[in-house]
């Protein structure tokens, strides 16, 4: 199909795109990659009057360490992702994340901001981003401000950002030594939502002891969804496979999903349970390998 017609701009610094956003209010929508966007207006899911691209604003396409934190651009494409040195050899699970993303097409325009903001529970990075504990930092009319992770989905397609702002950087805690983290989603086929998906990050002192524990879960509830108990279960106590397949068992019971073309609902429930098992497995040993 043909999206409706739409007016275009094309700003060049976050201030105007930001004043756009204010003049036009909720007519206008914010095009990035435009994987999300651009399919849903195709099928008159969305009908914007105006679309604001935002890939002509410079400095937000970066992937840097500083101070104590990992800081990732919003216009960052997911192929930069993908091919990073540092993500590969300081944080696999972006290796992870990233392979399992639609195709090299995909991937060579889709943006990390753009999979955030979008609110899709079936998207890769929220999980991810719960396991990481990462924050947001948006930009709007009355200026800066950081978002946890854990307060920023608020529904179905739908997050903390009020209309005029503008998410900008993802910011991730360095972690200590002894890190590992992992991810992996069941899907039908390639670019397909995920039936299910888990990510993991774990830091395990020199006993096996874990010090930090980060479990998220893809398209088994109506928002991104932090597997808590699965975590109380492990954080303090020292990792053993038994410790993993309770916790594992928590994750499955604490989702929500609902029964689709992808499966009945005590289908994904195995699932979730199997692959917060393997998932917890592979960042336990990615941790005691020093995170590779």
């Amino acid at each position: 199909m043909i999206p409706e017609t739409f007016e275009y701009d094309s700003p060049s610094t976050l201030e105007e795109a930001i004043q756009l956003l204010q003049k036009h209010g909720d007519e206008a929508k914010i095009l990035s990659g435009g994987h999300s966007l651009i399919p849903m207006m195709k099928l008159r899911l969305a009908t914007p009057e105006r679309l604001i691209d935002i890939n002509g604003i410079p400095n937000l396409n970066y992937i840097k360490e500083e101070k104590d934190f990992l800081k990732i651009g919003a216009l960052t494409r997911e192929a930069d992702i993908e091919h990073s040195d540092l993500l590969k050899k300081k944080y696999p699970i972006f290796s992870d994340v990233t392979k399992l993303i639609a195709d090299p097409q995909v991937r060579n325009l889709s943006t990390i901001g753009g999979n955030l903001a979008h609110g899709d529970a079936a998207n890769d990075h929220p999980a991810v981003m719960l396991a990481l504990n990462a924050s947001i930092i948006a930009h709007g009319p009355e200026g800066t401000r950081t978002i946890a992770i854990d307060d920023f989905f608020h529904g179905f397609y739908m997050t903390a950002l009020n209309h005029a702002e503008i998410l900008t950087e993802i910011r991730i805690p360095i972690p200590g030594k002894g890190t590992g983290g992992a991810y992996h989603k069941l899907e039908r086929k390639v670019g397909d939502y995920a039936t299910a998906g888990v990510a993991v990050q774990m830091t395990l002192d020199g006993k096996g002891v874990c010090r930090y524990i980060g479990i998220g879960l893809t398209n088994v509830n109506m928002t991104p969804l932090r597997a808590s108990r699965s975590e109380k279960a492990l954080l303090g106590e020292k990792v053993t496979p038994g410790l993993i397949q309770e916790a594992a068992l928590y994750a499955s019971e604490d989702c929500n999903p609902s029964e689709d073309l992808r499966g009945s609902e005590e289908y994904k429930r195995h699932i979730v349970k199997v692959l917060t098992n393997r998932m917890l497995h592979k960042a336990a040993e990615r941790a005691m390998n020093g995170g590779a």
